[in-house]
This record gives C-alpha cells, structure tokens and sequence, in this order.
C-alpha cells in the first residue's frame, strides 16, 4: 500500500511540471497575440546555511504566468479523472 502512494506521489509532481512547462511554453508562444499570457511573476526561494564542516546555498525560482497556472489546473484536472 506504501509503494502505491509513493507512486500516486509522483505521478502527480511528474504532471504538474509538465503542465506548468506545457502551459508556459503555450504562453510564449502566444504572447505576441495576447499579451497577458507572456507576463510572468518569478518567485525565488533561497535557503542557505554556514556550518563549521557543511556549507550549502540552493537556489530555487518559479517563473509563473497565467498560461502556466491554466497547465497545472489541466495537469491536475487529468490526475483527478485517473484515479
């Protein structure tokens, strides 16, 4: 029963990437017909620490615009009709 909730897990992370990609090459592609799907809003997340024997810096960004959240909405409308 573990496995399958582990794999129900990342089927759905593995959709909702593809559908944010999908849906902000979608918006790229678009954009010079409808502008308000090239805006984009870019979201940072930057945890670091310093310690004596380990030092880490990651760097994670989003960069979201209207398209790309229409993807992850279709992605997880497709998740929910597998089930």
């Amino acid at each position: 029963m573990r496995d399958l909730k582990g794999k129900e897990t990342l089927t759905l992370l593995l959709l909702l990437l593809s559908g944010m990609l999908c849906g902000s090459i979608l918006g790229e592609i678009l954009g010079p017909w409808i502008p308000f799907l090239a805006k984009s809003k870019e979201i940072s997340w930057t945890p670091a620490a310093d310690l004596e024997i380990l030092k880490y810096n990651i760097n994670i960004q989003v960069k979201l615009n209207l398209a790309s959240i229409g993807g992850l909405a279709l992605a997880f409308w497709i998740y929910r009709r597998m089930k």
